[in-house]
């Protein structure tokens, strides 16, 4: 039953159909302007049912960043974002702000959105936090569904790879690069950069910084770490992966389907979903939009998942999780030992949040020890009072104390460089 389960999720969705339609055709009718009933509480209440059960009974789709205009230098400019580099898993989605002059210069800020589940644009505000002081580009990665069988697999090899072919990509104007990596995406930036300096490469970036990483979870660990320590990876694998049936342009591919991850993390959390969604309920009931519409953009964002293909959710979990390759030196990149000694040149600031329940407070830390190449003067490290896993690359915290943090560390960095 468990590999019929995407199948039967499928069959489910399609079924709720001519609820969903008639559900909002009923929405739009009651919600009209020249319909009295609307003006009721009765009416209202009638609208506000219709309106919960067709956005839980619907597939979200991937979100858009929706960043038009930042301010450089208290100069207002357009920002159009465009794909620069492009493979069948991922793209390197560029924001580019439409101005000339000496700030155009800026240096570049790759941001490593995690792989786990959410579409990248779940760091909206860590782009938009960035991009009056750094020239952004973020890793557009593809849900695996829509990937057909014959492009290949997908695994932790080739999440460096093409890791470092972006910073190959990024390097050859001669402007300084600078890479963050968020939560997972932690793991696999270290270890590509460890990779490119180990082999002399000069792409390699002039900062990393780790943000809520799982470079370590021995140290701390949280419910997440113990249970895949316990679950081993062998029910993972009997029960999270499942294969993408038609009508999706992956169908056939093996998966760790985006909805088993959703159901994971709300079951973590289901007393507070089920709060809001009863909140939101009340607010439509009584007329509040603006509170109504922040509960509508947050669930937009936190229900639109996507697939992740088997073979790299499974390498992750026993390589990273289970068999702790990373801090114990292990971990292997298409045979080779990666050794984060080797690196030196690139700075390192590593960033924590003091309840996080992800990634436990210490797990990102170690990679400060582990990089023992890097000189101490081109090393930091930043924990963030008051802040979970989530606000350590969001929220007013993040973009109060974290982002400046991290916009003085990478100038400071050039400095030494230069």
């Amino acid at each position: 039953m468990d590999r019929m389960s995407y199948h039967v999720y499928e069959m489910l969705h399609l079924a709720f159909a001519p609820a969903r339609a008639a559900t909002d055709a009923l929405l739009h009718t009651i919600k009209s302007p020249l319909n009295p009933l609307y003006h009721t509480s009765f009416g209202r209440s009638i609208a506000a049912s219709a309106e919960l059960f067709e956005r839980m009974t619907r597939r979200y789709g991937k979100p858009i960043f929706g960043l038009d205009t930042t301010k450089v230098d208290g100069v207002e400019v357009d920002i159009v974002e465009e794909h620069v580099w492009t493979k069948p898993f991922c793209s390197l989605l560029h924001f580019s702000r439409r101005f000339e002059g000496e700030a155009s210069r800026q240096s570049k800020l790759l941001i490593v959105a995690p792989m786990s589940g959410h579409y990248a644009t779940l760091l909206r505000g860590t782009v938009e936090a960035f991009l009056p002081s750094h020239d952004v580009y973020v890793t557009d990665w593809a849900d695996a569904r829509t990937v057909p069988v014959i492009e290949g697999a997908f695994d932790l090899d080739d999440y460096i790879d093409y890791l470092e072919e972006m910073l190959q990509h990024l390097a050859q104007d001669g402007i300084p690069v600078h890479t963050l990596g968020v939560c997972q995406a932690s793991v696999p930036l270290v270890c590509a950069i460890a990779a490119m300096e180990a082999a002399d490469d000069p792409a390699a970036p002039d900062s990393m910084i780790l943000m809520g990483g799982p470079i370590d979870t021995r140290v701390n660990p949280t419910a997440v770490n113990k249970l895949a320590e316990k679950r081993g990876i062998d029910w993972f694998r009997r029960h999270c992966i499942h294969t993408v049936p038609f009508p999706h342009a992956g169908m056939g591919r093996d998966v760790y389907p985006g909805f088993l991850q959703l159901s994971g993390f709300m079951a973590m959390n289901i007393e507070r979903h089920v709060t809001a969604h009863m909140e939101m309920f009340n607010h439509l009931v009584e007329g509040d939009g603006d509170s109504a519409e922040k509960h509508r953009d947050f669930y937009d964002e936190y229900l639109a998942v996507m697939d992740l293909t088997a073979e790299f959710y499974l390498q992750t979990v026993e390589r990273v999780f289970i068999k702790h390759e990373v801090p114990l030196g292990l971990l292997r990149h298409r045979g080779e030992l990666i050794d984060l000694k080797k690196i030196r040149r690139t700075a390192l600031l590593t960033v924590e949040g003091e309840k996080d329940d992800i990634s436990g407070v210490g797990q990102t830390l170690a990679a400060q020890e582990l990089c023992a190449g890097i000189p101490a003067a081109r090393k930091s490290h930043h924990l963030q009072e008051g802040v979970g896993h989530y606000g350590v690359f969001n929220g007013s915290r993040f973009r109060r104390d974290i982002a400046p943090r991290i916009v003085a560390f990478t100038r400071e960095m050039e400095k030494v460089e230069a």
